[in-house]
């Protein structure tokens, strides 16, 4: 999941690669499509294997994909909404640290 929420999110970023760039851009393309959904998912894979560095970057990952669904909900809505829109400015270094930790966890 980090691995495909990174892609998500270096969707601007991914033409940058020498010789995958364009066909990982037009990947994370589609795989936008569906951010919201990658964003819920990524949240409760992080919730369920909570404690390491993986699924706290996948928790942040999964904020920020997630950020339109989450300020709907009720009670918290709105401070969500001001955490995600805070950690959206950093949403291409997050990426790159979610691709890196993302394959580390691979090997």
């Amino acid at each position: 999941m980090l691995i495909v929420g990174a892609l998500v999110l270096l969707t601007g970023s991914l033409y940058l690669i020498p010789a995958l760039g364009k066909s990982l851009e037009k990947l994370a393309k589609w795989l936008g499509g569906f951010q919201a959904i990658i964003g819920i998912i990524s949240i409760i894979v992080a919730i369920l294997y909570f404690g390491s560095l993986a699924s706290i970057v996948l928790l942040i990952v999964g904020l920020i994909l997630a950020a339109s669904v989450m300020s709907a909900l009720p009670a918290v809505g709105k401070y969500i909404a001001r955490l995600t829109k805070f950690l959206g400015a950093f949403q291409t270094i997050i990426g790159i640290i979610a691709l890196i930790v993302g394959i580390f966890s691979i090997l």
